[in-house]
This record gives C-alpha cells, structure tokens and sequence, in this order.
C-alpha cells in the first residue's frame, strides 16, 4: 500500500488563521447557541483552546458558525467528536489529511479483524471531511487541492481495505503473496479507480467507480484455488468494508457498475474477458469513461498492463470526428433548443443541467476522443489541465480555456457545498426560495439574487461554449452532400448517405420520404406544406440517427406525419430547426407524447415561447390562467372544454420537458399533481356555485376533496387516474334540506353534488376528458354512498376500516375545502392514523396482502416496476407499515409522500442508516423510470422491444450511462429492497 502525498505552498501555519472567505450568518445568535450545544462534550482546558484559536481568527469563527447553520452533517461530525474541530483549526490541511492518511495506513496493518479496520478508515474519513470542507468554506485550499485531498483519503480507505483482505487471503492459505509487506505487489487483482476518482477530482461526497481486473497468469493463488472465484468474493469483500455504515458512519460509496456488461459478469473479471468486450462491443460512453483511468490499489503492474492493452480502444490514431455525433447524442436534444438563454436556478442541477459540470467535461472529453489517439498530450484524465492542453495544442482559444476553467472551479464548489449539508451525493440546488436563500449565504453570498446572478452568468458562459462545439458543423458529415428523393424511383448516391447515417435499410426510409414527398400523409397534400417539409428532411433525418435505431425512429416520425391534421406544424418546423430537433427526440423516444402532439399540433406553439424552458408555472401562475380561461367561457360546455385544453396543454409541457432533460423526473409528479390540483379546485367551486343555483344551500354545507394515492403523494404519472374521497358536513340542527327551487335531502343532496362534479371531471367533450375518478376507496368502497359525512367517516375509520384502508389513508390530502373545514379534516386523519397499533397484526396483514398481489399480479417482471418483487409496491408498503406503527410515539412521521416519510424515519432511527439510504434511492429509481415509461408509452415495457432511443432516455433518468448497466442497477436495487422489506416485516410480524 503505497503512500501518496499531497503537495502545496505554505503549510506553515494553521488552518484557522488562513481562512479568508466566510458564509453570510443568517442568525449568528441562534447559531451561537447551537455550538455551544455542539461542545457540550468538551472538556475545560479544550474549551480554551478553542475560544483562543477563535478569538484569534474572526473569520473562522464565522466559519464554524456557518457550518452551525448550513451543514447539519459537519455538525454531527464535530459533536461525536469535539476535539477534531479544534485539532482541524490548528493545523494546515493539506498536513493534516496526510497524517490521518498515515494514522489509517498503520492502523490498518495492525488490525486484528474487519472491526478494526472498518473503525479506522472511518474514523479517518470523518475528520478528514471536517478539515477539508472547513479549508474549502474558508477558502483555503483551491479547487485541485482540495479534491486530491478527498482522493487521497479514498485512495488510502480502498488500497488499505483491499491490503487488509490479501493478507487474510494469504493467512487462510489460499494465496501466496510474493511480498506481504506490500500486498498488493504481484497479487495478480488491480482495482481501477475511474470517474473522478480516477482523475483525483473527487467530489465531496462522491461514489467511487471502481473496476477490478484480474491476470489469471500472475494471480499467485495456491494448488486448487481458482482465482475469479477468489477475487469475486473478495471484490464484494471490499465493497462491505467501505460501504456498510456502523456507529462511525462508513467510507465510501463503492459503484462497479461501469464494468463490462455488469448485468451479466462477476464484480470481478479477468483482464482477458474485458478486453474481449471492449473490442467485440464497447460504446463511446466506455472509452470516455477510461481517459479518467487509473489503476490505485492491488497490483498496480497488472492494472497498468490492462490500461495499456486497452489503449487503441481509447484512442483512435485517425482523427475521430464521429465522437461528436456519439458523446453529443442525447445532449444536442436536451441543451440546444430556444429560450434556453433563461437558466431556472430553483431546482437546477449543476452537475447534469444546461450550462453544468458534465457539459464542461463532455467539451473536454469529446475533443481528446477526435485528437487523442494521435497526440498523446491531449490525453490528461484532468479536466483543468487537459483544458490547457487544448490550448497549447490551438484545438480552442486561451480565453475558452479561461471561461470553463473559471466557471468549472465555480462550479465544483456549489456541487462541494451542497453536499457538505447532508453529505448525500447531490447536485441539485434547493427548488424553493427560501432554502435557496440559506444555501446561498451558505456559499458566502448576501442573498439569493447575488447567488444566482453568479451561477447563471457561469452556465450560460459554459452553455454558449458547449453549444459552439457542436454547432461548427450543423450537419452530420455524412450530409455535406446532396439527398435527393425523386417520386418515382430511388436515387442511388441518397441510399449511399442514408446507409453511412446508420439506416440499415435505406432503401425502405428512402421510400418512407419519397411517401412524405408525394403527399401520402393529409398534412402534405398541398405543395406549400410538401415545400416546407423538403427544407427540414435532411436535418430531420440527421437527427433521427442519432438514437441507435435510425430505422424505428424514422418509422415514429412517418407515423407523426400520418397523424397530423394539418401542415400547421410543418411551418413553424422549417423556421425552428431546434423544434424539430425537439420532434425527432420525442417521437423516437417517447411515441405516446409523439401521438398527442399529432393530434394536437397547436400544442407545439408553446415550445416555441422563449420561457418554456424557464421554472414550471407555480400554483398561483396556474391557478390566474385557468381562472382567466374559464371565467371568459360563455358556458359550461365552453368551460369544461377550456379545462380539458389546459390539462392537456400542460400535460405536454411537462412531458416535453421530462423528455428533453429539463425537469428531472422526480419533480415530474409534483408538476402533474399541480396540474390536478388547480384543475380541481377550479372546478369544484364553479360547480358548487352552479350546484347551489339549482338545489339551494343547507345551514353550514361544507364539503372537501380528499386526494388519495399518487395524487395525495404527489407522485403522478402522465396517465394516473384520480383516486378522490368527498366528504361533507351540515349544521347538526337543520333538518338537512336545501332550500333551492329543486330541493334536496342531506345524504342525497351530496351524492348529486359529487355526481355533478365527478362528471365534470371525466365526461368525453370535444375537447376530450379530463381524468379517470376512483371513488373506491371510499368508506365501504363501491358499496358505500359515493360522498361521506365526516362524522361517519371518522367513525368508519376508527372502528371498521381494515389495515389496507389505513395505509391508504396515509396518502390522504385535503386538496379543496374552506380553511376550518379542511383543518377539522385534517385532524381526523391524524388522530385515526396516531392511534396506536400492533406491530404484529400490521406487519402480518402487509405480508398477507403483498402475497396477494403477486399471485394476482405477478412479480417476476423486473420492469413491472410497481408490483415486481423489491419493486415500488415492497418500498411503498414498508412506508406505510412505518407510519402506522409508528405515528402514536412519532407523529412528524405522518406524510403523504414516500421519499420524506423514509427520510424521517432514519432522522428517528427508526431504520437504519443503510436501510433508509436504500429505500430512499429505490424509491427515486422507480419513480424516474415510471415517469419516463408513462409518458412514453401506453403498454407494458419490454426491453427487447423497447426503442434505442426510449432505453436511453430511461438510462439518463436513472443516471446510468447505458441500458444494460441500468437494467443490472434495477435488478440489484429489487434484490436488495426485497431483501429489506422481508427483515422488516417478517422479524415484526414474529
């Protein structure tokens, strides 16, 4: 195990005195109260040393307070351990890191047993994330600095973990090591640090993509061992003594993911069995990934021999032009369309987002991928230096070369920032203005504005730089030159460049176009619109390659044609070649929204509007403009038609941007349940006041929308029906008759009303319909009236309602009542939901009903993501048994939503820190990919079937770089969830 070093100027002095940059305090009374809480555990004389060290620094004392109010994980790190605080301060960084490194190296060699060793790499990485956030926040250390600090300590946890194993394995007999005083020396395993990590520029809180290759010929294994079975259980070996969280927390997140074809081989594999892959099949995706490449622990020789082979596969000796097309593949759809100039801050990623981290790297790594293979300097794995290569060797400008390089600083340290608050392995800045406006002081500004002023001029700087790369050459170079379609036979040289494009079948796509060209389509009929059409085809055709299947793709699009009623669209087209860009990707990717703009073409105007791209309307913006719409309706008929355009309308918003890579699908639900809920507060008021024209009032009439399922949650899909319970109440004095021309009874009064409003809601117009409404989980379900009084509601749920009932009710939201009558709601739904239960008889009915399902539903299907085994129902169930158990003790559990309710559990310890962070992420996976399926297509999705261009789409969603690596990531997360939800429920059931 080797011992790398870090190197900088001036480590004279320490860290508390060279601190020049500070957080803006937003109460640095109440932070002040909150350390004092943090040192409760400090003893007198290190009390002193710390008031001195403070009183002596002002602007590390601004620091610590910052960190009091801004960063709850550092917060934690301190108050397990004050004296790491003042041992931080007292001493540069940069020596500091390196003597915890050292400390972890020994302490390793002297371990006894696995507790010892997971103990000592953890107790290093807490106090190393202490001393190397607190240098950063303080402004001590640059941007190199301080992500070779944070490599070094995964470096020295990975190599000192993998040291600790080879000496077991050598102990036990199974191996011979040739030097047991270096393990790894001629141990025949090499781990490859890749990503970041391989560049030493790690991120804060980042994973570690590692790859483990091994040399069967060197691998000094004893008589009658194999060696991949060995290196297999010991790659796992590894991952478990760096991930799994004990008292101290863990180290790091271990992904192997970007091993070839990880779906189907070991987490282990042998040099030659990679090669082969890379050379029978690897993707361009893979070749960027090894330019950051570099072996770090284990056999460093076999790990340098593997590299070297792999080579040519990297860098090709001919320049690469065809690397743009393949790195820019998905980016040119997601980044290059109109009204991109506006950058919503709220929400934005600044690591995958317009103008973020990944597109100053994909700048990098596409031009060392055309240039590499035949000039070696280009190859650096550094993004900053390779930048400088760049220059030297006049591929870009110095001053492009200055732009990113700032920008990128600036922008690693949001991305630092943001990680240190939770140390969760984010890049998404807070989607509400307050919380922005706390990171933002956090970073060292006034306010929010200030912050985002900064942000957005460094995005649209990187942006503009980016989208330059790509638009040298607006044509792929297989177009330079001329396609033509005559009407009545197939022009050779077209086939030829429909063939280089990708089209496996030119001359079937030259007929599909020549079809178009001769008015096949009702939307080209007329010679105007075939004029347009001609204008965009190359373009169109271009853009259709880009998604791995140009022949599936170009079929979607003949079918869109086909659907169009008109050549309205075809217009706008030829004059926004970035629409139709926009079309290409939709219809290849996503044929259910691709159907519903053909239907509805004038939907396509509003991607035209510059502030598509800008933040989702809010509730209010929505609520003005619906408002607007139907009151300047002559008549219900007009209205309802209105509100079904509306949805509609906004429906393909949010799909459009689902699709083009502007709302992550996590925010997805929350916009359509937005949607919803304006809709139905609109009309439920105007069909009340309408209601109350025809049947009079009843003495303090009161009714209430409850939300159940994923529209109580917040977690709609593009095609969820509404799961809807109305509730209603009355003076207990009035006799319950309305006092209208067509009186009504109480009961029946009601039911009428919700009648009328259900019919609103899902009656074919010629607009279309709203939604689908399930009213059956009502009390008593289709037996049961179809509005409830409240009283007999809350009874029902009391005294007769079965467990299934109650976990439904965990979703339940009031979504449109007056202010009383919604609280009075609300707090029925807590009361019933806090009343204590037994463990045992909650957790065996969850079992019983979950068996259920999969005899009725199935649960083999891995991509059946709601009722597949581990799959969204397991995540959902475990939740709910959660809050029903637990709300009596802990009633801040109670939440419609998933994600927050695994959230407070683990901040209650009521699962574990490893549990939680597994269900969290599963519950985010199976919510990205079903937002995507849903809105892309209307039947169950079967990956053999499934588009080239729909499997990326939902690779980027589950942020993996292929299909198969994100099919291998579903099957691990199902196994592991299922693996939860039966401990959970099987030890409470007894």
């Amino acid at each position: 195990m080797t011992a790398p070093t870090l190197h900088a100027p001036d480590l004279s002095s320490g860290l508390a005195s060279r601190m020049r940059e500070a957080p803006v305090l937003i109460d640095a009374s109440a932070a002040a109260v909150r350390l004092e809480q943090v040192l409760e555990r400090l003893d007198a004389p290190g009390r002193a040393r710390l008031d001195a060290l403070l009183a002596d620094a002002p602007v590390a004392r601004t620091v610590v307070l910052g960190v009091m109010e801004g960063a709850p994980f550092l917060t934690d790190v301190i108050r397990r351990d004050p004296l790491r605080l003042i041992r931080a301060l007292e001493t540069p960084p940069l020596l500091h890191v390196e003597g915890l490194a050292a400390a972890a190296r020994a302490a390793v060699k002297a371990a006894r047993d696995e507790s010892d060793v997971m103990a000592a790499l953890r107790r290093m990485r807490s106090e190393a994330a202490l001393v190397i956030a607190l240098a950063d926040i303080g402004g001590v250390l640059g941007l190199m600095e301080i992500t070779g600090a944070l490599t070094l300590v995964a470096d020295t946890a990975v190599a000192g973990a993998l040291d600790f194993l080879l000496r077991e394995a050598a102990a036990s007999g199974k191996l011979i090591l040739p030097d047991p005083e270096t393990p790894g020396t001629g141990c025949g395993l090499a781990v490859i640090a890749m990503g970041k990590h391989g560049a030493r520029e790690l991120n804060y809180s980042s994973d570690v993509d590692l790859i483990l290759v091994y040399d069967r010929e060197v691998a000094p294994v004893a008589e009658g061992v194999e060696p991949g079975p060995l290196y297999v259980r010991m790659a796992k070996s590894l991952v478990r003594l760096l991930q799994e969280r004990t008292e101290d927390g863990y180290v790091l997140r271990v992904d192997l993911r970007l091993r070839p074809d990880p779906g189907s081989t070991q987490a282990a594999l042998s040099t030659a069995a990679a090669l082969a892959y890379y050379e029978r099949e690897g993707a361009t995706w893979e070749r960027a990934a090894y330019i950051k490449a570099r072996p770090m622990a284990g056999d460093i020789a076999v790990g340098r021999e593997y590299l070297s082979d792999l080579a040519p596969f990297i860098w090709r000796r001919v320049l690469d032009y065809q690397a743009i097309s393949d790195v820019h593949a998905m980016k040119r759809e997601i980044h290059a369309f109109r009204g991109h100039e506006v950058v919503a801050v709220e929400g934005h990623n600044v690591k995958l987002g317009r103008g973020g981290i990944r597109e100053v790297e994909f700048f990098v790594q596409t031009q060392q991928l055309i240039a590499g293979g035949r000039d070696r300097d280009l190859r650096s794995p550094r993004t900053l230096e390779a930048l400088g290569a760049l220059v030297e060797h006049r591929w870009i400008a110095a001053e492009v070369r200055d732009d990113l390089a700032e920008a990128y600083d600036f922008l690693r340290r949001v991305e630092h920032r943001l990680q240190m608050v939770a140390d969760a392995q984010t890049h998404t800045l807070p989607e509400e203005r307050a919380p922005l406006e706390a990171f933002a002081r956090f970073m060292g500004y006034a306010d929010r504005d200030g912050f985002a002023a900064a942000l957005v001029e460094r995005l649209q700087r990187v942006q503009g730089h980016y989208a330059h790369l790509f638009e040298d050459s607006t044509t792929h170079p297989c177009l330079q030159g001329e396609l033509n379609f005559p009407p009545d036979a197939d022009d050779k040289p077209t086939l030829g460049t429909l063939s280089r494009l990708g089209y496996r079948e030119p001359v079937a796509a030259s007929r599909t176009v020549r079809g178009w060209l001769s008015g096949e389509p009702r939307a080209l009929r007329t010679e105007v619109a075939r004029d347009h059409l001609i204008k965009i085809v190359p373009l169109m055709l271009e853009q259709l390659s880009h998604g791995g299947d140009p022949d599936g793709a170009l079929g979607a699009m003949d079918a869109f044609l086909r659907d169009l009623p008109g050549p309205h669209l075809l217009a706008a087209l030829e004059h926004n070649p970035d629409l139709v860009r926009l079309i290409a990707t939709i219809v290849a990717a996503a044929p259910r929204l691709g159907e519903t703009l053909a239907r509805r073409p004038s939907l396509a105007d509003a991607l035209l509007d510059p502030a598509f791209f800008d933040t989702l309307p809010d509730e209010a913006n929505l609520t003005q403009r619906l408002n607007d719409l139907l009151d300047a309706a002559p008549d219900d008929e007009e209205r309802f038609d209105r509100a079904r355009r509306f949805r509609q309308e906004q429906h393909v918003l949010i799909g459009v941007r689902i699709v083009s890579g502007t709302l992550p699908a996590a925010r997805a639900g929350e916009a359509y349940a937005r949607v919803a809920e304006v809709i139905i507060r609109a009309l439920h008021a105007r069909v009340w006041a309408r209601f109350k024209e025809n049947h009079g009032s009843i003495p303090g009439a009161e009714t209430a929308v409850l939300f159940m399922g994923k529209l109580g949650s917040r977690e709609m899909t593009a095609g969820s029906d509404l799961d809807l319970i109305l509730l209603y109440d009355y003076d207990r004095e009035a006799d319950g008759m309305s006092d209208g021309e067509r009186p009504l009874q109480g009961a029946h009064y009601f039911a009428r009303f919700t009648q009328r409003l259900v019919t609103a809601l899902t009656s074919l117009t010629n607009a279309g319909k709203l939604y689908d409404v399930d009213l059956r989980l009502r009390p008593s379900g289709r037996a049961g009236p179809v509005a409830t009084r409240l009283g007999s509601f809350a009874n029902y749920q009391r005294t007769e309602a079965w467990t299934w009932e109650h976990m439904a009710l965990t979703r339940a939201r009031v979504i449109t009542a007056s202010a009383d009558f919604g609280l009075t709601v609300q707090q029925v739904i807590l009361e019933v939901l806090a009343n204590p239960r037994d463990p045992r008889r909650i957790a065996g009915d969850i079992l019983d009903m979950r068996r259920a399902i999969a005899a009725e539903k199935g649960e083999d299907d891995r991509w059946n993501l709601k009722h597949a085994a581990g799959g969204q129902v397991d995540v959902e169930f475990l939740a709910q048994f959660l809050v029903l158990v637990h709300a009596a003790g802990h009633p801040e559990i109670v939440d419609t939503a998933t994600a927050r309710i695994l959230s407070v559990a683990g901040a209650l310890e009521l699962l574990s820190p490893e549990d939680c962070a597994q269900l969290s992420a599963a519950c985010k996976l199976y919510q990205d990919l079903t937002q995507v399926l849903r809105l892309a297509i209307d039947r169950p999705f079967v990956p053999a079937e499934g588009s080239q261009a729909l499997k990326a789409l939902l690779a980027r969603a589950g942020e993996m770089p292929d299909f198969t690596t994100l099919d291998a990531h579903l099957a691990d997360t199902q196994a592991r969830v299922r693996a939860i939800f039966e401990r959970i429920l099987e030890s409470a059931a007894g």
